[in-house]
């Protein structure tokens, strides 16, 4: 409100929402108590009922489709809060686990393990982690939904248990690796929306590639033959199976799962960046199905998050039968 407001006002963001449809208590019933995105023989009906032509009664849903989206002010703020919060936690992480000795030596996760002590500067790494996850699973609640609506559950799920059990469990040193991993990469997806709010599409674009070089890196390379070699193998060695031993690490396994998933995801749209000259969209995230809907080709000449709301790439489920653009 203080700060991210002024800032997208002086890169040039109006705070204009999008055109609002014409009001009709026929259509606005129908579109609240039935479907947002009615068939075409619903159509058909309404248009009889109405003696309004077909064409005009889809543009009336997509006009009323758009106007519960935010507006790219208000994308922009909410981005910006997260960016902020996963720079400053990351840099918080890497300046902590610089001087820990088991940020250079696995190892030394498990000696002396679970009689390890639990320092200040670890109890809120992990309590301000914690609570942010969480706000994040009751938001994705309330935010359009979207495409990758089951993995992001899972992910915040699986996150919110690793933190908690590794926390009750004293597991915290091997806690605080995999939260700083996680956190490498997020501050450069929310930099590309940021940029591409302002329309600077080729920062955009840079932040992309380079957050899905970090993302492939971190979570591919580093994550498995760092976190899970320690996790499966070196605590076995030195600790010896214990009983949640298997939940904990079926937990980290499932991270990777998504990881590789996304990996997918983010290699695939950058080679269709090489391919067209600029990230056209994150399939990592989605769009808004109204996009889908816009005249001429809008989709190609935005950039990888330009219909993202709340600070992610989103849609709302529902894509009418027959389009008729």
């Amino acid at each position: 409100r203080f700060i991210a407001k002024p800032c997208a006002i002086n890169l040039g963001i109006q705070d204009s929402g999008p055109h609002r449809a014409q009001p009709n208590a026929i259509l606005e019933k129908v579109f609240t108590s039935i479907t947002k995105s009615p068939d075409g023989r619903r159509l058909e009906g309404l248009s009889k009922q109405l003696d309004w032509d077909v064409r005009k009664i889809q543009r009336w849903f997509r006009h009323r489709r758009s106007q519960d989206k935010p507006t790219t002010l208000t994308k922009f703020c909410e981005s910006m809060w997260r960016f902020t919060f996963y720079l400053i936690i990351f840099f918080y992480g890497i300046r902590f686990l610089w001087t820990a000795p088991w940020f250079w030596d696995t190892r030394q996760c498990w000696y002396n393990y679970p009689f390890q002590p639990l320092t200040s500067r670890l109890y809120y790494y992990y309590i301000l982690e914690l609570a942010f996850y969480w706000s994040l699973m009751f938001s994705q609640f309330t935010d359009i939904k979207r495409k990758d609506f089951l993995i992001m559950f899972v992910h915040h799920l699986a996150t919110i248990g690793l933190i908690t059990f590794s926390y009750m469990n004293n597991m915290v040193r091997v806690g605080t690796l995999v939260l700083c991993l996680h956190d490498a990469s997020d501050f450069l997806l929310e930099a590309a929306k940021l940029a591409n709010y302002a329309k600077y599409q080729r920062l955009c674009d840079a932040f992309f590639m380079l957050f899905g070089v970090v993302f492939i890196v971190t979570r591919l390379g580093i994550y498995p033959f760092w976190i899970l070699n320690t996790t499966l193998f070196e605590s076995w060695e030195l600790i010896g199976p214990y009983p949640s031993w298997w939940l904990f690490n079926g937990l980290l396994v499932t991270l990777q799962i998504l990881h590789i998933i996304w990996s997918y995801l983010i290699i695939r749209t950058a080679y269709k960046a090489l391919v067209r000259g600029k990230v056209s969209k994150d399939d990592r995230s989605d769009v808004e199905s109204s996009s889908e809907e816009e005249d001429g080709t809008s989709n190609s000449t935005k950039g990888v998050f330009s219909t993202s709301s709340n600070g992610s790439n989103r849609i709302n489920g529902h894509v009418a039968g027959g389009q008729w653009t």
